[in-house]
């Protein structure tokens, strides 16, 4: 049991990687601005940028974790997400990279299905029209 108690954290190479090029970036910027240095703030703007990508990329790799907690086996830095390569639901970097909540994925608890077309009051017409010409009278 750890000083936090016995949680998952999320402890993943991805997080750690993305948090210290974060950090170096953000450093960089920081120093960039009080010394005056416009390529050092293009060096800590692009570091930063690349925290998000790097994190994003070894995410989708595997080695990130999906949302929520993870069994106590899951828990080290390095084991690897076997289901990162079908994608995760309700994840935004799965969505963004096309994986995951999608048709075929289970939906969580809470999610609706949507009709794929709604039913018109008018045969033929969509409700918009119909509100249209109703209020022009």
């Amino acid at each position: 049991m750890s000083a936090h108690g016995d949680v998952d954290l999320g402890h993943t190479l991805a997080g750690w990687t993305g948090t210290a090029l974060a950090m170096l970036g953000s450093l960089t910027l920081g120093a960039a601005m009080c010394l005056h240095l416009t390529w050092a703030t293009l060096l800590g703007a692009a570091l930063t940028a690349a925290a998000a990508l790097v994190t994003w990329v070894l995410h989708l790799a595997g080695w990130g974790k999906p949302s929520g907690p993870r069994p106590a086996a899951e828990w080290d830095w390095r084991v690897r997400d076997t289901a990162a390569r079908g994608g995760h639901t309700n994840c935004l970097g799965c969505r963004l990279a096309g994986r995951g909540g999608h048709a075929g994925h289970e939906r969580a608890a809470g999610d609706v299905a949507l009709p794929s077309s709604p039913s018109s009051p008018v045969s033929g017409a969509s409700p918009m029209s119909s509100m249209s010409s109703s209020s022009s009278r």
